[in-house]
């Protein structure tokens, strides 16, 4: 491919967001809705940086089969309603996935380090 760019591109919004999507190994993430579980193979988390301030983690969609073998898709919202923390009560579990995304985000500049979480 012959390609060429010229330009000095940037983000306008003060509000930047980076979507993160990450394969999970197949069994390693149950998640359980009204006593029904549902084995998560994708995650899309997504993270904010408001004003040049710290990158937060807003929501991760999870893309997973149900009992029955069809895929499904379930929305954690990570921030609580203020929107000025962690969404209190959320397994720890969760937590992990943010941090693998975080990780595998580290090239865009994403720094992360998890809330603390009572287990």
């Amino acid at each position: 491919m012959d390609l060429n760019a010229t330009g000095d591109p940037f983000v306008a919004p003060d509000d930047i967001q980076v979507r993160v999507g990450i394969d999970l190994r197949p069994g390693t993430l149950i998640l359980t809705r009204n006593r029904e579980d549902f084995t998560a193979y994708h995650a899309l988390v997504k993270f904010a940086s408001v004003e040049g301030g710290p990158w937060a983690a807003e929501q991760v969609n999870f893309s997973a089969k149900a009992p029955e073998g069809k895929s499904v898709g379930l929305t954690v919202d990570l921030l609580n309603e203020a929107c000025d923390g962690p969404r209190a009560g959320l397994p720890g579990a969760i937590w992990k996935v943010v941090v693998l995304a975080a990780t595998s985000a580290g090239d865009v500049g994403i720094t992360y380090a998890p809330p603390q979480v009572s287990t």
